[in-house]
């Protein structure tokens, strides 16, 4: 099974937890177009869906799903994303595609949030994934400096991308993170930073896994 099915075979799976005549988020990147695709073919169950990007909207739009501004709803049933890191606790590192910041609001707002990935994306310890952390623009040199001298590591600033959000992106290469939560809370407190990509105080309810033997829940 090769890892584009194993995204598929996933996302599939990730049916059996959308709440008919909800609202639901839905996040971005490849494991999560798949989950979409498969979306479509139970759009007339739901109410609509939150994006969590523009991309995520209009690939949502494509198959004529209906897409809310968050501001316009009062609760979401689930949300269903892919992740690029997750240890066995469910701490997550996510927004390798820049969108962190949204699917990080989307997610606090959702009842349930289940993570769908591959199992490649199964870790010891976070880290060996580049931690990104969106920053304002003139603040980026400021937050590089502050995440050096506070949790280490080696950030740089992605090169030709801008967030949604008008933003940048600092990916941080050579961390060892054993404790998730913490070092979430410490990057959020550096002035500049919108956000970073670590989900450990808000972490997946749960996770479906795509292995060369099926789909697992862990």
């Amino acid at each position: 099974m090769t890892q584009d099915e194993m995204k598929q075979a996933v996302a599939q799976e990730a049916l059996n937890y959308v709440v008919k005549d909800t609202i639901i988020g839905v996040g971005t990147g490849s494991t999560a177009n798949f989950f979409i695709d498969s979306l479509a073919t139970i759009k007339d169950e739901i109410k609509g869906a939150v994006a969590s990007s523009v991309a995520t909207a209009d690939r949502l739009k494509s198959y004529g799903i209906k897409v809310y501004d968050l501001n316009e709803v009062d609760e979401i049933s689930v949300y269903i994303d892919g992740a690029d890191e997750s240890d066995k606790n469910f701490n997550l590192i996510k927004g390798g595609g820049g969108a962190l910041t949204r699917e990080k609001i989307v997610a606090a707002v959702s009842k349930q949030f289940v993570c769908i990935a591959d199992e490649s994306k199964i870790v010891k310890t976070l880290g060996e994934f580049d931690l990104p952390v969106e920053v304002i623009p003139m603040a980026s040199n400021y937050v590089k400096n502050k995440i050096i001298s506070t949790i280490g590591g080696s950030p740089s600033v992605r090169k030709n991308f801008v967030t949604d959000n008008g933003n940048l992106i600092l990916d941080i290469k050579g961390l060892k993170i054993h404790n998730p939560k913490s070092t979430e809370k410490t990057l959020d407190s550096i002035v500049g930073t919108v956000t970073n990509g670590l989900f450990a105080n808000r972490c997946a309810d749960i996770v479906l896994l795509g292995t060369e033997s099926g789909v697992k829940r862990l």
